[in-house]
């Protein structure tokens, strides 16, 4: 206090002649004078801008901080002082306000994270880490018999919604915040398909790591898991480019892969013997908030290994807009692909309906996804 004496003596020996008048004058001028910050400099002081509480004196050529509420006075390093005289001409922080925003909570920046509403894109994971004894239910619909865009009355059927569709369903449950497990069905015109899965996430941009990073295994059998086999060994990685945007690129590994089959048989037959293929395929995908709950949503699953074996003449791919509302998500897109299934969602629709052009940009159907977290 007597060194804050001292440096204001001069002011008051000034003013001492008429002290009320002197406060008046005081007064008048903080409020007429536009440059507050020209008047402290003149007074040899300096504003830590962010502070209510710090300032910088400057006395005989020399600086020092002084805490107004502590009260505590220590000489200044010359680095601290110039970078707090230039945040007062030219508005850059200066360190200590820096230092200050740091130890905010309010100020401290968030990770730049994107939460994914979905398991799903549309057919290709997002990898979302399931919550510690979660149960999740998926529901998924592709209206592949109707194409969107081209035959008659396109209208009438509401681009195919009132055809029949290829209706999946399945359960996943979070074993642990890491671990889960999965049963996934899809019906009888598509092959009967059971498939169970187990997988495991070991990086997490919530955990500070630079990437997503999962591993997924499945076994799919058909005829209600009788017959024709499929392990599949798939990863699941994705980057957060912001926190309104995602990436994601997913290797899968399919061994004794399967053709689709067409509606071309009794749905109470048994399914028919195929032969199997060892396939891979590299699917790339997006999501991009355009609202807090609501994302546009790409993808594409080109089959780079054994994918002519298949009747796979161009990569599936599909588009779309998603609903995301607390602890459940809607998207509805369209997709040249009917399957869901892990080996199943590379195949098209040239392979499940006979016809190698049934799978170009006029063959595009509606699909629509639903998921609920149940607790």
């Amino acid at each position: 206090m007597i060194f804050v004496t001292l440096l204001l003596a001069p002011v008051g020996l000034a003013h001492a002649s008429d002290a009320s008048e002197g406060s008046d004058s005081l007064a008048a001028s903080a409020t007429s004078q536009p440059d507050g910050a020209a008047q402290a400099r003149a007074l040899g002081i300096l504003f830590v801008e962010g502070s209510n509480s710090t300032v910088i004196v400057e006395k005989d050529g020399k600086r020092f901080l002084v805490d107004l509420v502590s009260r505590d006075i220590k000489k200044a390093s010359p680095s601290s002082t110039e970078a707090s005289a230039h945040s007062q001409t030219e508005g850059t922080p200066a360190p200590q306000e820096q230092s200050l925003a740091s130890r905010s909570p309010s100020t401290t920046p968030k990770p730049r994270v994107y939460e994914a509403g979905d398991d799903y894109l549309l057919s290709l994971p997002s990898g979302r880490r399931l919550e510690r004894h979660g149960f999740y239910v998926n529901f998924n619909h592709r209206f592949v018999f109707d194409p969107t865009f081209t035959g008659k009355s396109r209208g009438h059927i509401l681009g195919g919604l009132d055809g029949f569709s290829v209706s999946s369903f399945g359960f996943r449950y979070g074993a642990t915040d890491k671990l889960s497990l999965g049963i996934y069905r899809s019906p009888s015109v598509i092959g009967r398909p059971l498939q169970l899965t187990a997988g495991y996430d070991f990086l997490s941009e919530r955990d500070r790591q630079p990437i997503n990073a999962g591993l997924r295994f499945s076994v799919e059998g058909r005829n209600d898991f009788s017959r024709d086999f499929t392990a599949s060994f798939e990863g699941i990685f994705s980057r957060s480019l912001t926190r309104r945007a995602q990436i994601y690129v997913v290797p899968t590994v399919s061994l004794a892969n399967r053709r689709l089959l067409g509606p071309g048989f009794n749905l109470e037959d048994p399914q028919p013997e195929v032969p199997g293929f060892n396939t891979f395929s590299l699917g790339v995908g997006a999501a991009v908030d355009v609202r807090p709950s609501v994302a546009l949503v790409a993808e594409v699953i080109p089959t780079l290994v054994n994918g002519r074996e298949l009747g796979i003449h161009r990569p599936a791919y599909a588009f779309g807009i998603q609903k995301k509302v607390w602890r459940h998500a809607f998207t509805f897109g369209f997709t040249n692909s009917p399957g869901t299934t892990i080996s199943q969602r590379a195949g098209t629709r040239a392979t499940f309906m006979g016809n190698p052009s049934a799978d170009t940009p006029s063959g595009l159907f509606i699909a629509f996804d639903l998921t609920r977290q149940i607790f």
